[in-house]
């Protein structure tokens, strides 16, 4: 299996939150029409690029995440927050907000 390029992302995500770089929706459909930049769905598809240190439960030990970072995951069509790092769009969300990891 080849091994995931991961890169530093110049940001640390805090508790539960995840920084997710989400994957380019295309540009054509399964029947050949291209689609204007208006028209094309907002991804759900993404990689993980950071992830925080956990969440704090009410013992005051941190939860273990789920996901690590360059795992791809399926998140909500309208999940997360629009951040830009160094010219590069990212989404900072909640652990709770990603809906499955996609396996290879």
């Amino acid at each position: 299996m080849a091994k995931k390029k991961t890169q530093k992302v110049g940001i640390r995500p805090l508790d539960d939150r995840v920084v997710v770089e989400a994957k380019e929706s295309g540009d054509k459909t399964a029947g050949g029409i291209y689609l204007p930049d208006t028209a094309r769905e907002k991804p759900q598809e993404g990689v993980v690029v950071a992830v925080g240190p956990g969440k704090v439960l009410e013992s005051g030990e941190r939860a273990e995440p789920s996901v690590k970072v360059g795992d791809d995951i399926l998140y909500g069509k309208y999940g997360g927050t629009d951040i830009e790092v160094d010219g590069k769009e990212y989404l900072v969300m909640r652990e709770s907000d990603i809906l499955a990891k996609v396996e290879n």
